[in-house]
Order: structure tokens, then sequence, then C-alpha cells
């Protein structure tokens, strides 16, 4: 039995887990920073890269503590190095490359973005490819074309503002806090979502697979306060309004990325769909997803909520590249961006 360690550094989530080539989970730990970022509204990257550098040790050491290992135990050392803020990338590549070192073991480089959508395989406990993936996080809205594992091609993904980060600027114009998903989706409960005339941006263009929310926000800025005002007094608005505008926002956005995933599974003839990322723990998003399952007939694949937020246990993506024989050199470098088409 190979065993790995897995780090998770790509944000504002400090995690570490140790998997086994069973994929079964020995450990998992999430070391979170919403606290040191609520009063910002969004997500710092230097206090995110700070904290890490604090919490990166401790995390490691606690998740081979309750896996019961130590580093003598351990097969490989994996690491999520893209995409991801810079800072924060860079805290968990350095702590990988020097456990690799100090201990002579593997050195595994992944793709947070695909481990997103392996968090389907291991929760399935069995294969789920070839399929189409789709990652909905606070930084990525992003269609894959899985032929394997190990292959992924893009299909499309967000042109400027990812999903996540559009439902926590909308939270925090409306005065709802951070993190902005969970509070804006329990607002929408009680919401009319047709109430507001919001754009659906790209969705007339089947053409492509892309993703647009930016132009969304600054319609709810120009419907909530006019245009031209730099002070937003969300404590003004009516109660009714921000439930009207929060369901009403919720559902344009997933009907673009129902839409787009709708073209994907068209355009590549699949079967299955395999979605990942924090935004899959909405319940609104879950349903929709099922009624386009039932509707076209096919297998559809979401992690338990504890895996679809950041962690460290979906880097198990890395037992695929332990078995092919694809590990990386000490030079690897951190991949911050996201590849275009």
């Amino acid at each position: 039995m190979a065993l790995i360690l897995t780090i998770e550094s790509t944000c504002d989530e400090t995690a570490a887990a140790v998997v086994d080539d069973d994929l079964t989970i020995h450990s998992s730990v999430v070391a979170t920073q919403e606290k040191l970022h609520e009063k910002f509204g969004g997500v710092v990257p230097e206090i995110a890269s700070r904290a890490h550098v604090e919490r990166i040790l401790p995390v490691i050491d606690e998740a081979l503590a309750k896996a019961g290992v130590t580093l003598a135990d351990l097969d490989a050392v994996a690491v999520a190095h893209r995409p991801g803020l810079a800072g924060s990338l860079l805290v968990g590549l350095m702590a990988a490359k020097s456990l690799a070192l100090a201990a002579n073991l593997p050195l595994i480089g992944i793709d947070h973005l695909q481990a997103h959508i392996y968090a389907c395989r291991i929760a399935a406990g069995r294969d789920v490819f070839p399929c189409v993936g789709l990652v909905v996080s606070g930084g990525h809205s992003t269609l894959y074309r899985c032929e394997g594992p190990l292959d992924f091609t893009p299909l499309g993904g967000t042109i400027d503002d990812a999903a996540g980060e559009a439902y926590d600027k909308v939270a925090s114009m409306l005065g709802l806090g951070f993190p902005g998903g969970p509070a804006l989706e329990r607002a929408a409960a009680g919401g009319d979502p047709k109430r507001f005339p919001l754009p659906r941006p790209l969705m007339d263009d089947s053409s492509r697979l892309d993703f647009s929310f930016s132009g969304l926000k600054t319609s709810v800025r120009y419907q909530l306060f006019g245009p031209g005002r730099p002070d937003l007094d969300a404590s003004a608005l009516d109660p009714k309004v921000v439930a009207d505008m929060a369901a009403g926002v919720q559902e344009a956005i997933l009907d673009c990325l129902i839409g787009k995933t709708r073209l994907a599974l068209a355009r590549t003839g699949y079967t299955r769909l395999c979605v990942g990322g924090g935004v899959t723990a909405n319940k609104r998003f879950r349903a929709r997803l099922e009624e386009l399952a039932a509707e076209y007939q096919i297998e559809l694949f979401i992690p338990p909520f504890a895996l679809c937020t950041d962690n460290a246990a979906m880097g198990a993506i890395a037992v695929e590249k332990f078995h092919a024989g694809q590990f990386d050199e000490l030079d690897l470098d951190i991949g911050a961006g996201l590849q275009r088409l």
C-alpha cells in the first residue's frame, strides 16, 4: 500500500491529508482563514500567504498524527501548485519540496481544479471517466472534457469573474457578510427571483462555453444604488429587496452554469457529469444539476460537502500520477494563472 501526503494552499485554506492508493483518506485537516478576511469582504492575498506560513507545518503535523504515520512511512509528497494565489501557492510548494528533499520522497505536483473533479471519483468509489467536468468556486468557473483521470482538456471558463466571486461581491453589496455564498443562499430562500431583470451573459452565444459574471455584478449595483455612487449603504435596503435580489442573482448565475454545461454535454456526447468546487455546496445548484441529469439521462457525480470546499484529500489524484510514474523535480514552479483556450 502506497501512502501519500497531500498539501493544499491555493487560496485561503491551509490543508493536508494522508491518502493511500485505494483512495482511502487516512486523515484530512483543514485550517480556515474566514475570520481573517471577514472584515475585508473577501480574501486578501498577503494576509492569506502569511497565515499559510504560520499554519502549514502544524497542519501537516496534525495530518500525519491523525493518520498514525511518520515521514518514514510515506511513499510520496503531493502538492497543489496551480492555479491559485501566487503567495499562497508558494508556501505549500516550498513545504512539499522541503519534506520531499529531507525524507528523500518523490514530489508530485497536482492541478487544483483537476483535483476538484477527482473528488467525484473519490466519493463515488468507482470510475467516473470519461466525463464532462465542471469546477465552480470563488476563483474559477471552468468546463473540462475529462477523457481520463489525467487527461483533462479545457472546454471553456470564466473570461472575467468566477461564479463564487460574484456571489461574494453581491452579498457584500446586500450587506450579507463574508463568505458571501452561504449568506446569499440563505437570503435567496425567501426571495422572488423574477423581480429584478438581470442579465445572463454569453447565454445567447452557443459557439463558446465560457462564462462572464462581471456585468451581472454591475447590473446589481445599478439597480440597487444607481450609477456613480461610491457609497453603498446596504443597511438602507428593504429586507424584501435584499431577498429578491439574492434570489434573482442566484438564478441568473445558475442559468449560465447549467446552460453552458448543457452545451458541453451535447458537444462531447458524454453521459457522465462531475461537478466540484465550493459553490457545489449550494443546495439550489445541486437541485438544478439533478434536474439537468434527469433531463439528459446522465450520471451526475457531486462530492459530499467536505470534499467540495478546498481540502487536501482531493489531492488523492496524485495516486494516479504515482502509479503512472509522473513525478516532478525539485525545480517545480507554481502556475498561478489559469490556462486559457
